[in-house]
């Protein structure tokens, strides 16, 4: 039996909702967010087992879900941490333009940035783990986009921009063998949108 797990991104937290890049900074979620979370627990189905990234934006959300769902307690792993956008945490893109002009634009990323490679070696380990604790079922894990979205450019299919409370599952085969299943959206995306990780 394969290990099916739905990756999460975490629900709005407060610097999303200003346009703040978060990285591994750690502002909690708004009280939409929140709500969101707990309604996205009524779209989540059966789970083994909630996991969730050591931040308190996707802990809250977790909690959210393991609590509406009745499975618990939320399991925590720093490998599920967003990657650190060094210098970019807190900033709007007006601000990251004004202090490093082009560098959007231009797919650039200031010194300090976490590379694909680095932050995808680190979700594979996170992956692996949940695959030795368990080699079968079903598991939701809180991340964020960042994260998600480095995994689907891996395992070879980029799909852009992830909004809160969208996911995409994942398929262990063993340890070191997954496959993408597809992407889900557990709330109305045109009324919680996305915004920059």
């Amino acid at each position: 039996m394969p290990l099916n797990v739905l990756l999460i991104r975490h629900g709005q937290s407060e610097w999303n909702a200003t346009g703040r890049w978060q990285g591994q900074a750690d502002p909690p979620l708004t009280d939409e967010g929140r709500n969101d979370a707990r309604r996205a627990a009524e779209a989540l189905g059966a789970f083994d087992a909630v996991v969730a990234s050591t931040l308190q934006r996707a802990i809250e959300t977790a909690e959210a879900l393991a609590d509406g769902i009745g499975v618990g307690p939320v399991l925590t792993d720093p490998r599920w941490m967003e990657r650190t956008a060094g210098p970019w945490e807190g900033l709007t893109r007006p601000e990251i333009e004004a202090g490093w002009p082009g560098h959007l634009a231009e797919g650039g990323r200031p010194a300090g940035w976490e590379a694909d490679e680095v932050l995808v070696t680190r979700a594979l380990a996170a992956l692996a783990g949940l695959w030795v604790q368990t080699s079968d079922g079903q598991v939701a894990v809180v991340t964020h986009s960042g994260l998600i979205m480095a995994v689907e450019r891996h395992l070879g299919e980029p799909a852009g921009r992830l909004p809160n409370l969208g996911g995409r599952w994942v398929v262990g085969h063993a340890a070191d063998r997954w496959e993408l299943g597809p992407r889900v959206q557990l709330i109305d995306a045109a009324t919680s949108p996305g915004v920059i990780e």
